[in-house]
């Protein structure tokens, strides 16, 4: 009867586990589909690709999204010098989209202000995000309002976005946005698995050396190697971290 209630004890935490996993795992969704407004309204489209945690960089592609008057409807190409000027500055300054070609993504990057060293609770935020478009070339070159939309995702991390600002195109939307991300419940989750395997490893390797030292315990040789395996478990385990954190950080140190 022991061995029956030990398994049944094993399969109840086992499916215990998978619920409480899918349930804290839950996501709030992707972000809402892009705006892009009418034919009258210039859009700005920018698409995350990565986050960089510990040098507080986002990756970034931009494209514009002219209305009708700088497109030409028969070749479907710009009919003006046109560029972007996204704010707060990012490290292409403006972005440059030629006359003659169609519109096509600008790779950059924008900051996005966080503390890696606050792993694996660690979040991100960007500065209001705000867009221009610079029409023409030399000195007839005028401003033309625009507005901001979003898209993408980036694995293991949750997006949300804040419009705010006025609105310059043909809908109330605001035009200017601002970015917050939070790491995903999902890998937050294995996350603290996985540190709680590297807290158990260590105790173990200590409550077994306690055994030996104080005489209960028969000191063996296959335990040097028992302690050698606990020894290098650490490391792999440390680096399958999603997100690992940054080197020195305190949750890893004793490791």
């Amino acid at each position: 009867m022991l061995d029956v209630s030990i398994i049944v004890g094993v399969a109840v935490v086992y499916v215990l586990s998978l619920v409480g996993y899918h349930w804290l795992a839950s996501t709030p969704g992707p972000l809402p589909k892009p705006d892009v407004g009418t034919t009258e309204d210039t859009v700005v489209l920018v698409r995350f690709e990565q986050l960089h945690t510990v040098a507080n960089r986002l990756d970034v592609k931009v494209l514009v999204m002219p209305d009708d008057s700088m497109i030409d409807k028969r070749l479907d190409v710009l009919t003006t010098d046109t560029s972007v000027r996204l704010y707060p500055t990012n490290d292409l300054g403006d972005l440059q989209y030629p006359v003659g070609k169609s519109p096509a993504q600008v790779a950059t990057t924008i900051e996005a202000h966080g503390d890696p060293g606050n792993w694996p609770f660690d979040t991100y935020t960007t500065d209001t995000i705000q867009a221009d478009v610079l029409v023409g070339a030399g000195d007839t070159r005028q401003y033309k309002p625009a507005r901001v939309e979003v898209t993408g995702s980036l694995e293991g991390w949750d997006i949300s976005a804040q419009r705010v600002g006025d609105a310059s195109q043909t809908s109330d939307r605001p035009d200017n946005v601002i970015i917050t991300l939070k790491r995903a419940k999902g890998p937050l989750v294995f996350d603290l698995g996985i540190c709680l395997v590297l807290v158990t490893l260590p105790t173990l390797a200590l409550f077994v050396a306690i055994q030996m030292v104080t005489g209960r315990r028969k000191f063996l040789p296959p335990f040097s190697t028992w302690y050698a395996a606990m020894l290098f478990a650490v490391v792999p385990l440390r680096n399958i971290l999603p997100g690992s954190p940054p080197a020195g950080r305190g949750s890893t140190k004793p490791w």
